[in-house]
């Protein structure tokens, strides 16, 4: 099965091609993707290379936060991408989005205020956890609504850290 994976607005194809192989474009590589005790982070083993991802559902897309770097992630199938082209759908920008923390940790820095004005793919927040600092950022332009924590404050995971109008 291929599949259509967006992230940062750049498309790549990804077939699966069996438990131990895909195919991103014409690269075929070695994956190993395992959970780590029933929690949302994950060991990665690609090409050799270990890599230790957390990634949840977030409000619209997936949220995968790797090497310290927080990427929202949106998967179709072929054909689900087909069918929304064919129906004209567009990606909703509007609404109120929630960025909640993608696992338990520590408010290092709140780098924006209420009514801000933000730019997609500004850092917003970051949160220490495990001893490695994560950069939570924007998902699209829009205007700061409720902040909810503040620096040297616990949170735990899922947890509302702000709102982005």
């Amino acid at each position: 099965m291929k599949y259509i994976t967006t992230i940062d607005n750049k498309e790549f194809e990804i077939e699966i091609v069996d438990e131990r192989h895909v195919r991103i474009g014409d690269r075929l590589l070695e994956v190993d993707f395992e959970s780590v005790s029933g929690q949302p982070v994950f060991s990665l083993i690609l090409d050799g290379k270990s890599y230790e991802s957390f990634v949840y559902q977030g409000e619209e897309d997936w949220e995968v936060l790797i090497r310290g770097r927080q990427y929202q992630v949106k998967i179709e199938d072929e054909r689900e991408k087909r069918l929304k082209a064919a129906a004209g759908a567009g990606v909703e920008e509007g609404g109120e989005f929630h960025l909640k923390a993608p696992m338990p940790g520590l408010v290092v820095a709140v780098l924006i205020e209420e009514g801000q004005e933000v730019k997609k793919g500004q850092v917003m927040l970051i949160l220490e956890s495990m001893k490695m600092q994560n950069e939570l950022k924007a998902p699209r332009d829009g205007s700061m609504g409720r902040v909810r924590v503040k620096a040297g404050e616990s949170v735990e995971q899922r947890q509302t850290l702000l709102s982005v109008h």
